[in-house]
């Protein structure tokens, strides 16, 4: 069985159960319907890029296997790679920021906040278009200040295998499939050739295990979560 179109249509499928649309109008005598179990969801993240050399061959897997995922760009990476953030949005991956220096948010002036997060902002404004870019703050760190500037959550992760030590794609996939679950948030960057391996490699084994990818946004939108400006946000577990 092809398990890439396989776990693409059940992701689709499943995804118009889970997320919200307009009401159907109400039919007397209608047939019962036909519910799918929820599948565990995921949300497959990049920081780091653009790259061409790297995030060009990751978007062509990713376009295969029909999974969306969610890039966090750092600015100044941007100028000479417009096309791969124009393709980004084209076929329907969610774009965040990076900073544009990949600077730690903590004691910057609001100047330099500004710099770092409006710059980079308007940078993907310009090339995807008007949107609600949300933060991920290079390490993981920001402080109360550069929470209360931010406009938008703060996106962190909950599963890190640490791909920047080195380039043994086995132990970055491992890192990942053995302790995934529900509602996690992976940590990867596009910087690295094996790190695209690898994130395509997990893709393939959690489409078989019965995964479906979605973008962070998607995430929170179908476990009915309202993002809050400033929050920070590690998971989105199903409400129990």
């Amino acid at each position: 069985m092809n398990w890439k179109r396989f776990g693409a249509f059940l992701c689709a499928a499943s995804l118009a159960v889970l997320l919200p649309g307009p009401e159907p109008a109400k039919q007397a005598d209608a047939p019962a319907e036909v519910t799918l179990s929820d599948p565990p969801l995921v949300a497959l993240t990049f920081d780091d890029g653009p790259r061409s050399s790297t995030t060009g061959p990751l978007l062509d897997g990713l376009e295969l296997r029909e999974v969306p995922a969610t890039f966090f760009l750092v600015g100044n990476r941007i100028p000479g790679n417009e096309d791969l953030v124009r393709r980004m949005a084209a076929e329907g991956h969610q774009i965040g920021i990076h900073t544009y220096d990949h600077v730690e948010l903590k004691g910057l002036s609001r100047r330099d906040f500004d710099l770092q997060v409006g710059k980079t902002r308007a940078l993907i404004t310009r090339l995807a278009g008007d949107g609600s870019y949300w933060l991920r703050p290079p390490y993981g760190f920001l402080d109360r200040n550069a929470g209360s500037w931010c406009g938008g959550p703060v996106i962190l992760w909950s599963v890190d295998p640490e791909d920047w030590k080195d380039d043994d794609v086995d132990r970055i996939v491992a890192a990942v499939v053995e302790h995934v679950s529900d509602g996690d948030i992976i940590l990867l960057h596009d910087l690295f050739p094996s790190s695209g391996q690898a994130a395509l490699s997990i893709v393939d084994t959690l489409l078989e295990r019965g995964f479906c990818f979605v973008t962070v946004e998607q995430l929170m939108e179908a476990r009915g979560v309202t993002p809050e400006a400033g929050a920070r946000y590690r998971k989105i577990p199903p409400s129990t």
